[in-house]
């Protein structure tokens, strides 16, 4: 008897508005794809590159940033403009064609109305071109940008992941959406809307239609970027989270649907590699070359040298809503103070409203010496991490987070306020039984912060074999941990899951073993 015809692998799509970089043999000019507004680029691009490299059926689907992918196109010569246009029909990668990206130089409009015509038009070819070219089993949507997919796709019987990077959402009317080119008539029943509409066309010209919340309830199966920051919107924390986006993301918590991964830092932030450093290091000589780098910082900012200064750096934005340099700034002059005969410093790389203020209590105070703010400028703050001993995240809430990730990987511990993937990636300090990686405070004042920095003062006057080996250690564990191969496998634990079939063959027996490992992590 003839053997029964084996299922094929799944296929699955991954859409996304942003990339770093992409397996060179699924297609020509792969290497050259890449436009990146913040950490799903690195995320999308490390998931793309896992399943392909373990063989299984993925596809991306993206827009086309001709300017970003090819650089300054006005300038080429027609023959080259046709090389550069041209892609292989044989491709896994999906490009979104329309002008509106073609010259655009960064992923995301600040202007609202831009970037929702952007959204719609990048969702109109995805839904009207290449879902019915690939034929996927399973659609991966990221954010607001791809939230009406997940409604087209259960009308069709396609299985869709949404993943919720961020709370902020928008409103669409129906009438947009089509006048776009997406026939929403199709999956109109699946969307969420800001009222009850009694039909079609009342829902088409006079309800709006919620973006994320969208997403979020078609969605057959959704994650955060972090577990912890999951549990705190389900359990009634953060009144930014808009009520919409809380309820349906209690709705999929309570059905068993939805997961936390976190996200992971871009590879390139590694010490041993990094061009922004004057001494590049590794775990083994970590001391002298994070001396080395703080002399360097110093005298760029004019700062006192000291090699043996305890610096404190900030990387975030600042950002008051959600950051909290103001937790800062209430106890800077005093902790600069109490801690002058230590030689403590401040370096903050960041831009934001109050870095106005911060900068008025360094000049009002003559703090200059030991205070430096300073706008972002992405090798400044590389050579920052490399250079301090302790990084500041004080945030009131933070769906993932990646700061308190990279600076450990330098060597740098982290001093962080405990929630959403802060609370998930720092783990308290304890020398004598040598684990954790940082310093959290659990209340979220300026007392508090003051708490934790004197907490990571008092490490730092620890003898300097003991700071060494426990600094060591957190550089070894972060750069296991905080991996993009650990953040591919458990959204690949969450596809198997929802297909309820393997993506690769049975040949790639351990990884698969190792997979359904991680499957047994993942959950509400």
């Amino acid at each position: 008897m003839p053997s029964e015809k084996q299922p094929s692998k799944p296929r699955i799509l991954i859409v996304t508005p942003e990339i770093t970089y992409l397996p060179s043999g699924m297609g020509n000019m792969t290497q050259r794809m890449s436009a990146k507004a913040g950490g799903l680029a690195d995320v999308s691009a490390s998931l793309v590159s896992a399943l392909f490299e373990l063989g299984a059926d993925v596809h991306v689907a993206l827009p086309n940033y001709r300017r970003m992918f090819k650089g300054d196109v006005f300038n080429l010569h027609d023959k080259e403009l046709r090389k550069y246009h041209e892609v292989l029909p044989d491709t896994h990668i999906h490009l979104a064609e329309d002008r509106i990206f073609y010259y655009r130089e960064q992923v995301y409009s600040s202007h609202s109305d831009e970037a929702m015509r952007i959204a719609l038009v990048f969702q109109r070819e995805v839904i009207n071109n290449i879902i019915p070219h690939v034929r996927p089993d399973l659609i991966h949507c990221n954010d607001w940008m791809t939230s009406l997919i997940p409604a087209m796709a259960r009308r069709r019987g396609i299985k869709s992941l949404f993943t919720v990077h961020n709370i902020h959402t928008q409103k669409v009317s129906l009438a947009q959406v089509e006048d776009a080119g997406i026939d929403a008539a199709e999956f109109w029943m699946n969307l969420y809307f800001c009222g009850a509409p009694s039909d079609y066309y009342h829902a088409r010209n006079h309800v709006p239609v919620d973006l994320l919340t969208s997403g979020i309830f078609a969605a057959h199966y959704i994650n955060t970027v972090s577990p912890r920051f999951l549990w705190e919107i389900v359990d009634g924390w953060h009144d930014v989270v808009p009520d919409t986006v809380r309820a349906e993301l209690r709705n999929k918590y309570f059905a068993d649907c939805s997961a936390g991964i976190l996200n992971a830092p871009d590879v390139s932030y590694n010490p041993a590699t990094d061009d922004s450093l004057v001494w590049k290091f590794t775990e083994a000589d970590v001391m002298d070359g994070k001396a080395a780098n703080k002399l360097e910082l110093q005298a760029r900012l004019d700062l006192k040298q000291d090699a043996n200064a305890p610096l404190f750096f900030w990387p975030s934005r600042l950002d008051p809503v959600q950051k909290g340099p103001q937790l800062l700034t209430e106890i800077l002059h005093k902790v600069v103070s109490d801690y002058w005969d230590e030689g403590l410093q401040i370096v903050v790389v960041a831009n934001g409203p109050h870095q106005q203020w911060m900068q008025h209590i360094v000049a009002a105070f003559d703090l200059g010496e030991r205070v430096a703010v300073v706008d972002f400028d992405e090798s400044l703050s590389r050579l920052a991490y490399a250079a301090s001993d302790f990084m500041l995240m004080p945030s009131l809430f933070e769906p993932c987070g990646l700061p308190q990730m990279t600076a450990p990987l330098y060597g740098s511990l982290p001093v962080v306020h405990s929630t959403g993937g802060l609370y998930d990636t720092v783990h308290p300090l304890n020398v004598e039984q040598s684990v954790g990686n940082g310093f959290r405070f659990e209340h979220y004042s300026s007392d508090g912060l003051r708490w934790a920095m004197d907490q990571a003062m008092e490490f730092h006057r620890l003898p300097r074999e003991v700071r060494e080996r426990e600094i060591r250690r957190v550089m070894t564990e972060s750069a296991k941990e905080f991996s993009h191969k650990e953040v591919a496998r458990r959204y690949i634990g969450i596809y198997e899951k929802m297909l309820e079939r393997p993506l690769v063959e049975k040949e790639s027996g351990e990884v698969i073993r190792a997979i359904a490992a991680e499957n047994a992590k993942v959950g509400g």
